[in-house]
């Protein structure tokens, strides 16, 4: 098992981080404090998700949770842009940062689902 810290999915979750701390600490003050603060909050919660995920063997519960939260995250990077809090070269760039987690996830989601029916067909 990987050290949850050198999983791509982690770092490039961490990044998005990164990023959205960065942009958010230009928003108006209501934004920031509002819609800036639940979007990091749930992107740390997937880091933490991530986290748990991989520290068990029944990872697919965790993933799932993780995805629907990216997609939680791209609604509300989506309104920032649309409250004209972000640029839109800011937001191609978060956008595709996103995107990349989202396929992370979904190819991890994967993954585990196909090691989850070969351990079922061997007991089979």
């Amino acid at each position: 098992m990987a050290k949850y810290d050198d999983l791509p999915v982690f770092k490039a979750t961490y990044d998005l981080l990164f990023q959205i701390f960065n942009v958010s600490q230009h928003w108006r003050r209501d934004i920031r404090y509002s819609l800036g603060e639940d979007l990091k909050k749930e992107i740390i919660e997937i880091l933490q998700l991530i986290y748990q995920a991989n520290s068990t063997r029944s990872k697919i519960a965790y993933i799932s949770s993780c995805r629907v939260k990216i997609v939680k995250v791209k609604l509300q990077v989506r309104i920032a842009k649309d409250l004209k809090e972000l640029h839109i070269n800011q937001y191609a760039f978060l956008a595709e940062m996103m995107e990349g987690v989202s396929k992370q996830l979904a190819s991890w989601m994967k993954s585990e689902k196909k090691k989850e029916q070969n351990l079922e067909q061997k007991e089979n």
